[in-house]
C-alpha cells in the first residue's frame, strides 16, 4: 500500500463529515473489517426505484466481489451501474446514563463505485470461490459448480477505491454534569459465534463433515446429532 493510500478519503463523497473523528481510510484497517464482516448491504437504482439487498461477499485484491440471480433486478441494474455497499459489524451496546447518549461500538465500512459484470467462465468460477470461501471455504471438497449454475449466476466486482470506514469504541460519552448521578453507565458487549455444526435430515449415513466446516464451529455436537 502507497501512502497515497492509506492518507485520506478517495473522493469528496467518501469523506466523512458527521462523526469525522471516527473515520478511518486506511486501505489495510478497512480490509480487515470486510474480512471480518459477513453481510454486505448494497444499494442500487433500477426502474422500480431504489432497493438495497443483504449479500454474501467477497474481497480479491483491491476489489469487492458480488454474486446472485441473473434474474435479480438489483443485480442487473449493478451492472456498469453507481452502487453502494455496506458492511458493519456491531461489537457491543454502550448505556449511557441518559438514552439519548445511549450508542453502540462499531466498525463499519462503505464502498462506493462502479460494479461490473465477471463474464469469463473460469474468471466468474474463480469469483464465485472467493465469496464462497469467505463464508465457508468448501469450495474443493463440494461438488463443483454445473454450467448451468454458472449461466445462472451473475458476479460482479467493484474496486475498493472508493472506500472508508468508520469506528467506535469504548465507554459512553455522557454529559459532565451528568457524570455524578446514580445511574449506571457501561458496555455490553457483543458477541458473535458460529454454533456447532449439524448435519441436514436426508444426510446420507458415512458422509464425512469437512474439515473447514468443523473448525467453524468447534467440536462439540449439536443436539440433534446422533452419530457423533
Amino acid at each position: 500500500m502507497t501512502s497515497a493510500e492509506s492518507a485520506g478519503p478517495a473522493s469528496e463523497r467518501t469523506t466523512m463529515k458527521r462523526g469525522a473523528d471516527r473515520a478511518v481510510y486506511d486501505r489495510e484497517a478497512i480490509r480487515s473489517i470486510l474480512d471480518a464482516g459477513i453481510i454486505a448491504h448494497v444499494g442500487a437504482a433500477t426502474e422500480d426505484g431504489p432497493i438495497v439487498l443483504p449479500m454474501v461477499y467477497g474481497v480479491r485484491h483491491d476489489e469487492l466481489l458480488l454474486h446472485g440471480s441473473v434474474a435479480n433486478a438489483m443485480m442487473r441494474a449493478g451492472r456498469g451501474f453507481d452502487v453502494c455497499v455496506t458492511v458493519t459489524i456491531v461489537d457491543g451496546l454502550v448505556v449511557a446514563r441518559t438514552p439519548l447518549h445511549n450508542s453502540m461500538n462499531y466498525r463499519s465500512v462503505v464502498v462506493r463505485g462502479t460494479a461490473t459484470v465477471i463474464a469469463g467462465t473460469d474468471e466468474k468460477a474463480a469469483a464465485l470461490q472467493v465469496i464462497n470461501d469467505h463464508i465457508a471455504p468448501i469450495w474443493d471438497t463440494a461438488r463443483p459448480p454445473s454450467d448451468i449454475d454458472l449461466k445462472q449466476t451473475m458476479v460482479l466486482t467493484m474496486p475498493l477505491t472508493e472506500s472508508s470506514a468508520k469506528v467506535r469504541d469504548g465507554d459512553p460519552i455522557d454529559e459532565p454534569e451528568d457524570l455524578e448521578l446514580d445511574h449506571w453507565a457501561g458496555v455490553v458487549p457483543l458477541v458473535t459465534a458460529w454454533g456447532a455444526p449439524y448435519p441436514a435430515a436426508d444426510l446420507r449415513d458415512g458422509v464425512a463433515m469437512p474439515a473447514a466446516v468443523e473448525a467453524l464451529g468447534g467440536t462439540n455436537a449439536h443436539p440433534l446429532d446422533d452419530s457423533v
